[in-house]
């Protein structure tokens, strides 16, 4: 077995020759293994990545841009913002283009600027991207901009024309649905739901997965209680439902608002889930240490963010292919102590309120 010894400092930065004659194998499958290729055995892979560690070999992603054309590196364009469903998909999509090979540029956009999205990919472009992410939730209308790299929409419809469109979901259409269909399971007659911001696209798909589901089960639809994903606007809402005692069951479209309906819920008597029960939306796992802990409906942002990076790269590296087949996102949702049979169910009689 060859032993490998790293090299000194001053000494030539070792090539992929190098690496293929320590780990014994071809610079052909030195190429194929920096480049995530197949056909090559996991113990060969991990025997070239093992010995291009211990020679101190980085892919040289310069040389690769001039021979090839491209920079190696893929713009994403996303709403400014520190919540946590859009800080968690572009943390999933970070990983997902480092791993593919590919360097990442971020442009923030702000809601309601209405060259927010355009201008940043004009920007994106001019610094020679060799594709665009758009994982931008804010419905703009149609936007007057064409480009000659590909696009991929993540978790919203295509809003410009591209050289080649992508459009992968994240699930929240199923996962409502899977929310609603769980309190109904329960024997709650009917669920309310407390939406997002109507401009995003994430409130519409929740709102048609919570109409849907009632619908199938012949449940009766109350109107959309609007929120902006803040505790505060979950804690108005919550103080308009707990005046209602015929609410047993509330869909949220984001867990910090559910947080901020189940305090006004308990402030004014009505006790979650003994009364009300209530299903969040995104997963945040700080939220399975409160009381009670929330069941929500878990979006898989690192699974979406991988899907529509593979199918990015290969629209980059293979224009003139047809595209793999795309896998659907999975629907999980995690039950916790938030919800619970109605009154009725449970020998109880929900409280009057005034």
């Amino acid at each position: 077995m060859t032993r490998v010894v790293g090299r000194n400092a001053g000494s030539p930065a070792p090539r992929s020759a190098d690496v293929a004659l320590a780990a014994g194998v071809s610079r052909k499958t030195v190429s194929r293994v920096f480049n995530n290729e197949p056909y090559v055995s996991d113990e060969v892979r991990r025997r070239v990545l093992d010995t291009a560690g211990e020679l101190g070999y980085r892919l040289n992603h310069a040389a690769r841009a001039l021979a090839s054309g491209r920079s190696r590196s893929i713009g994403v364009v996303a709403l400014g913002t520190a919540g946590y469903g859009t800080a968690s998909l572009l943390v999933g999509v970070e990983k997902a283009v480092r791993d593919a090979g590919y360097a990442l540029r971020v442009l923030n956009t702000v809601d309601g600027d209405p060259d927010g999205i355009a201008g940043a990919v004009l920007s994106l472009l001019e610094q020679g991207v060799d594709g665009v992410v758009v994982s931008e939730p804010i419905v703009e209308g149609e936007i007057s901009v064409r480009i000659d790299v590909p696009v991929l929409f993540l978790g919203a419809p295509p809003a410009f024309t591209s050289a080649r469109t992508l459009s992968v979901g994240v699930g929240a259409y199923e996962l409502a649905r899977a929310a609603t269909e769980h309190l109904l399971d329960l024997g709650h007659t009917t669920v309310h739901h407390l939406a997002g911001p109507q401009r995003w696209y994430a409130s519409k798909d929740r709102i048609d997965g919570w109409r849907a589901a009632l619908a199938e089960r012949g449940a009766p639809e109350s109107p959309v209680i609007d929120g902006d994903w803040s505790p505060e606007s979950g804690y108005a809402a919550g103080r308009e439902l707990a005046a209602d005692s015929s609410v047993t069951a509330v869909f949220v479209a984001g867990d910090e608002m559910a947080i901020g309906l189940i305090h006004a819920l308990r402030e004014a008597g009505r006790q979650v889930p003994e009364d009300i029960s209530v299903v969040g939306f995104d997963g945040n796992p700080v939220f399975a240490h409160v009381t009670p802990p929330l069941t929500t409906a878990r979006q898989p942002f690192d699974a979406a963010a991988r899907e529509g990076i593979r199918l990015l790269v290969h629209a980059i590296e293979e224009p003139g292919t047809d595209l793999p087949p795309a896998s659907e996102p999975p629907v999980e949702l995690v039950i916790r102590g938030s919800t619970a049979p109605p009154p009725s169910r449970q020998g109880r009689t929900a409280p009057r309120t005034a």
